[in-house]
């Protein structure tokens, strides 16, 4: 029924938020494709668990749920309770995803950027083309970051150069950051998401850490004073110089302030070198500036050509301030997470080098909208350009793509939307702008592939889950780590102290019966099976009904309300896909109101402002019906069988889903 089909996949696009949007006109790209095609009233696609990336975009590729395919969570479990190891590789993938299939059906495919199961390919078929999908975010966000992104500001009144990390989270009191005296240092080089496959550690007992929903919002800084022009082989006259800091200070690089022909100070123009008679970067006041090629100094020391995103922030009249943002720096031989690798430059000659993600949100407008925002534009450029190259010129006839800037953006602000979160924030109105402006960027992508419909391409715009913005804070339980607190209220799980009875962030094994886990598990310390299991096998299925008890009477201490959804045995949880040998003893969800943004909860979870942990389902094109809308409970397992029966191949061994034959324009 369809030549050609296109998975365009954006990372938590919330069919609820999108719903208002689209009431208010501000997604006219997405209301075309859902006139043109077919989905539910509310959009929905009834999502499986856990709520978070892995998991969810390997159900979407595979058709089966996490129980089935193995990815049950952001990490997987280690060699120890309290340890975790990223999940982004395919190899811990125990089901056959359909881009395997397509390709050997003769079908140029194309996987772009499929977090969960992709990377390392699992084929090695010639028409199956990967590009990364070993972590989040961006595009070779994890490896291939090799520094972090920073704000620089240059002032007449700052004393010295310094850089210094994690500084401020006010752009405003730049200026009076002092000096860190250690002057930086390889451990503040890759602040950038960085995932290796080593087991670690990661405690929660407050929060502080708790997972992406409260990333520290202090950011790190490069400060140089303003002076007059010094050493320099051809300075324009009446130019200012300053320094500017990459990879946590390892690299200087001279900055020239330029003004125009009125006098007045507008550009900053990068070199790196005083003796250098062009600079390699020029700077205009409020545009972002993409594909500047530097070096940036990798985390063994190592100096890479690296490819940056920068925007002059603000600029003085007469000089005397400048503020820029600095993005990631991210491999320009970033060959090893393209399959093939010769892929890699063959798209950063004709579409240019990938470009950097962001996670800079915070309170400040300038901040979330001038640089978060500007950064995941020009990431949806370069990834829109890319896709048309891998149609165009390689002939692909099948792509599953994931973007990640609805997910990634709102971890900064999403829990600031409402006042009854008891959150330190600015006007609520002020997020919920945020959020807008996100959706908006999200439409403005979607509307890059419109034609595609008149071109023979079947289109199905979905998402691996959605983010709640939660009416309370959450507790602390129930995120991607090793969780405390709740379980340490309840008896079951301690934390070691030292001689003055200080708490040590490292599990008493000696009392700890249970700890909670990877989102939604709880694995009692069992004998026999665990290093250091001191529950007996025979007192395991008592001690389960005791901590599913004791979370169903658990209440928040200031709304006095319950905290748990649900808590299941292991054998249970399989109703709701979850469950198996790669899952907790007891698999548990967060009540509605107190998620955090997403990962913990039921996949039907609501949120304040319109907002929902479901992910989203709309199909148009060949083979879909035009303007239909079906009662039909879409499930996420449902999407591989669907696109499978629409291109004639046979179905993925473990696929669980049956093709949504209801919204077919022929009879199935």
């Amino acid at each position: 029924m369809a030549e050609k089909v296109f998975v365009l996949g954006v990372d938590g696009l919330d069919p609820r938020y999108s719903k208002k949007m689209l009431g208010e006109g501000k997604m006219p790209n997405l209301q075309k494709f859902i006139d043109r095609g077919a989905a539910r009233e509310d959009l929905v696609l009834l999502g499986g668990h856990p709520t978070v990336t892995p998991p969810m975009w390997t159900t979407l590729a595979t058709g089966c749920y996490a129980n089935v395919h193995g990815i049950t969570a952001f990490f997987r479990q280690g060699s120890d309770l309290d340890k975790i190891v990223v999940n982004f590789d395919s190899r811990n993938c125990k089901a056959e995803p359909l881009w395997n299939i397509l390709a050997e059906a003769g079908i140029k495919t194309a996987v772009f950027h499929w977090p969960g199961n992709a990377w390392p390919p699992t084929s090695p078929n010639e028409n199956l083309l990967v590009l990364d999908g070993s972590t989040p975010g961006s595009i070779g966000m994890g490896a291939a970051t090799l520094a972090g992104e920073f704000m620089a500001v240059a002032d007449v009144k700052i004393e010295q150069v310094t850089f210094a990390p994690s500084a401020t989270a006010d752009l405003d009191k730049a200026c009076v950051v002092k000096p860190d005296p250690s002057g930086g240092g390889m451990s503040q080089m890759t602040e950038g998401l960085k995932m290796t496959n080593e087991a670690a550690m990661f405690i929660l007992s407050d929060r502080e850490g708790m997972g992406a929903a409260c990333i520290d919002d202090r950011f790190s800084l490069s400060l140089s004073p303003v002076k007059e022009t010094s050493g320099w082989a051809g300075a324009p006259a009446g130019a200012k110089e300053f320094t500017l800091l990459l990879s946590a200070g390892f690299l200087r690089r001279p900055c020239l302030i330029l003004k125009n022909e009125a006098g007045v100070y507008d550009r900053v123009a990068l070199y790196r070198s005083k003796k250098d008679a062009e600079p390699f970067a020029i700077l205009e006041e409020g545009k972002i500036k993409s594909q500047i090629y530097d070096q940036a100094v990798a985390g063994d020391g190592v100096h890479k050509a690296a490819n940056y995103n920068m925007k002059l922030l603000k600029i003085a009249p007469d000089g005397s301030h400048v503020e820029m943002y600095i993005s990631n720096a991210v491999d320009m031989h970033a060959d090893y997470i393209f399959s093939p690798g010769n892929l890699f430059y063959e798209l950063a000659e004709n579409v240019g080098y990938f470009t950097p993600g962001s996670v800079v949100g915070n309170h400040d407008p300038k901040i979330v909208t001038d640089c978060m925002l500007d950064c995941w534009e020009v990431a949806a450029d370069w990834q829109a350009k890319a896709i048309h190259y891998l149609i165009e010129k390689k002939g692909v006839e099948a792509i599953f793509s994931h973007f990640h800037n609805v997910d990634m953006q709102e971890h900064r602000f999403i829990r600031f939307m409402v006042d009854s979160a008891g959150y330190e924030q600015g006007p609520v109105e002020m997020y919920r702008k945020f959020l807008d402006d996100v959706y908006e960027q999200t439409d403005r992508y979607l509307g890059r592939f419109l034609h595609l419909l008149d071109e023979g391409w079947t289109v199905i715009i979905t998402s691996d889950h959605a983010q709640v913005c939660p009416a309370h804070k959450p507790p602390l339980i129930g995120d991607m780590q090793v969780n405390v607190r709740v379980m340490e209220e309840l008896g079951y799980t301690f934390l070691k102290r030292d001689a003055d009875g200080q708490e040590i962030r490292e599990i008493d094994w000696a009392r700890t019966k249970a700890v909670a886990v990877r989102e939604c598990n709880i694995y009692i310390n069992l004998k026999g099976r665990d290093p250091h299991g001191i529950v007996d096998p025979a007192d395991k299925y008592e001690l389960e009904e005791q901590i599913m008890t004791d979370l169903y009477g658990y209440r928040d201490k200031v709304t006095g309300k319950r905290v748990i959804a649900l808590a299941l045995r292991n054998k249970d949880a399989v109703l709701l896909g979850y469950g198996g040998p790669d899952c907790g003893d007891i698999c548990y969800w967060i009540a509605e109101g107190y998620n955090i943004d997403h990962a913990d909860g039921l996949s039907t979870a609501y949120g304040e402002c319109e907002t929902s942990l479901s992910p989203i389902f709309v199909a148009a094109g060949p083979g879909i019906k035009a303007g239909y809308t079906t009662d039909r409970y879409i499930r996420q397992i449902d999407v591989t069988p669907t696109i499978a029966a629409l291109m004639n191949v046979r179905m993925p061994d473990q696929c669980e889903g049956a093709p949504v034959y209801q919204i077919f324009a022929e009879e199935f």
